[in-house]
């Protein structure tokens, strides 16, 4: 075969990166492969509309049909987006004996293990590193360079909005409401940035992450997902007093065959390789029981990073035509779906109380935490914004989930405290 040919699912941000990258990149491809790479149609909402990149309109329909029932198309590359109708459009596609490329996380956390049991089927492959990190390639470690080692633990930024906006509220000192403005108009935050900031961007991804690396049929539903919306300056600066730094980090772990996934704004050290991450960069960091620490940083999004990661998953496909293997990368999930029970959850936290400053307060308080045997690495104790009142803010050494839940409610029907300002998990100081 001396040409693979390739229907384009969209022409938005990276649908365009894709096109310059095959283009400018076409000598070293063809090199690397043996054989040419060609866009034939183009899928598109409006056939009519200005480009920012020079191509040929006989390439461009809006019928998807020209795509999913042209003989002449070996390989649908999605970069269009959205849930149900893309779905179904792939779905024929695998049906039609084409293969997939897709950068679309949201599809792969809804469908993504239908998908690759029906590409399995069909004897196809459905690559989609591109769908959780853009520029970094955090898929195929997972599944080829880290494949003999067993994953404990993947945690990381994998959302660049909420990571500028953190980075901006932490350095610059602004409300969480004036970056996230600030964010919009530079292109970094959706009109509605409901998805990023409220965390289930981030928790679509580490669900991915989760499936490949614990090999455990795990969705969307099973990730604990709290977003930065809550997250004050108050916050921030006592974190930073207390050696801090808050990120929206996702963590998932498995111990004994049973995960735990989770998207939240966590506490690190404020020298850990994650809390140095800036501005709308990504960076994924890969405990496994053999090779130990490992982190991957890059961009997280923008044209060119995700479509260079598109046309890299597009060169595998083509790879796998040409030896004739396709449709064997697909593995049956090794362990049951099993997720932690909150006793079985450890992690260590900092709590922020609002409490009547008076005598035995603080003995009444610290009973609350004795009887639930939890113990605290550091204490502070502050005047409160009114008189007689005072703040509390503790982190707690490693505690199960049970064991912070029980103590909040107690302190909730605690007399002595006014409210419970704020709890974050803290992480990365293993």
């Amino acid at each position: 075969m001396d040409k693979i040919r390739v229907g384009l699912c969209g022409l938005g941000t990276v649908g365009t990166g894709v096109v310059k990258v095959l283009e400018s990149h076409q000598a070293r491809i063809r090199h690397k492969l043996g054989c040419d790479v060609e866009i034939v149609k183009i899928l598109v909402n409006d056939v009519n509309k200005p480009r920012d990149v020079i191509i040929d309109t006989n390439w461009l329909t809006d019928s998807p049909d020209e795509l999913v029932n042209n003989e002449d198309i070996d390989v649908i590359v999605e970069v269009m987006g959205g849930i149900e109708d893309t779905n179904s459009l792939l779905e024929q596609a695998l049906r039609q004996g084409k293969h997939i490329v897709t950068a679309n996380k949201d599809l792969m956390a809804v469908y993504g293990q239908k998908l690759l049991r029906l590409a399995k089927e069909n004897h196809c492959d459905i690559l989609y590193d591109a769908s959780i990190a853009g520029g970094i390639p955090i898929v195929r470690t997972l599944v080829d360079g880290l494949a003999s080692d067993h994953i404990e633990k993947v945690m990381g930024i994998v959302n660049g909005t909420t990571n500028y906006i953190m980075t901006k509220m932490t350095d610059e000192g602004l409300d969480f409401d004036q970056v996230l403005k600030e964010a919009q108009e530079l292109g970094f935050a959706e009109a509605d940035p409901s998805s990023d900031v409220d965390g289930l961007d981030a928790a679509r991804k580490m669900a991915l992450l989760a499936n490949l690396a614990f090999k455990m049929e795990l969705t969307l539903e099973d990730v604990d997902v709290k977003g930065i919306r809550q997250v004050t300056q108050d916050d921030i600066n006592f974190a930073k007093s207390l050696g801090y730094t808050i990120k929206l980090i996702g963590i998932a772990s498995m111990h004994e065959d049973k995960a735990e996934v989770t998207v939240e704004p966590i506490l690190l050290p404020k020298d850990h390789p994650l809390a140095l991450v800036k501005n709308e960069f990504n960076a994924v960091y890969v405990h496994g029981e053999a090779v130990g620490e490992t982190m991957f940083y890059g961009p997280g999004a923008g044209s060119l990073p995700t479509a260079t990661a598109v046309v890299s998953d597009l060169m595998e496909v083509v790879r796998n035509i040409r030896l004739g293997i396709s449709g064997n990368a697909y593995i049956d999930p090794q362990f049951e779906r099993q997720l932690k029970a909150d006793h079985e959850r450890f992690s260590r936290h900092f709590i922020r109380l609002d409490v009547e400053d008076q005598a035995g307060a603080f003995q009444e308080i610290t009973n609350i935490f004795s009887d639930q045997h939890v113990s605290f690495a550091k204490i502070l104790q502050l005047p409160g914004e009114k008189e007689g009142r005072a703040e509390i803010v503790m982190i707690t050494h490693k505690i199960s989930q049970e064991q912070l839940l029980k103590s909040l409610q107690a302190l909730e029907n605690l007399n002595v405290v006014e409210r419970l300002i704020s709890h974050y998990r803290v992480d990365g100081e293993e």
